[in-house]
């Protein structure tokens, strides 16, 4: 995996699927973060779903993190808060994919 600016910006170039449409996580904006989290949150059940109950977390905390630093979209983000969010938000899944 890419380190330091390389890892910066392949991390804001990874699409994530939000509101019906793949847009790079660079572009990702305080209210995408907040209908991403609530969007999980929503899945979030027993068993197996109980799993993603941290990554619907992860995401509100984005949309709080966008608003606290006064910023519209992650690429605004400082590059410690980018490489903090993304693996918790699974921008990249833990062991690079879903398969």
């Amino acid at each position: 995996m890419p380190e330091t600016e390389d890892r910066l910006d392949f991390l804001l170039k990874q699409t994530v699927f939000i509101r019906g449409a793949n847009r790079p996580f660079g572009e990702v904006t305080r209210e995408d973060a907040q209908f991403r989290g609530a969007e999980l949150k929503a899945t979030v059940g027993w068993g197996p779903t109980a799993k993603i109950a941290p990554i619907a977390r992860a995401w509100r905390e984005l949309s709080m993190e966008l608003t606290s630093a006064g910023v519209n979209t992650v690429g605004e983000l400082s590059r410690e808060k980018v490489l903090e969010f993304a693996p918790k938000c699974w921008v990249v899944p833990p062991r690079g994919s879903l398969l």
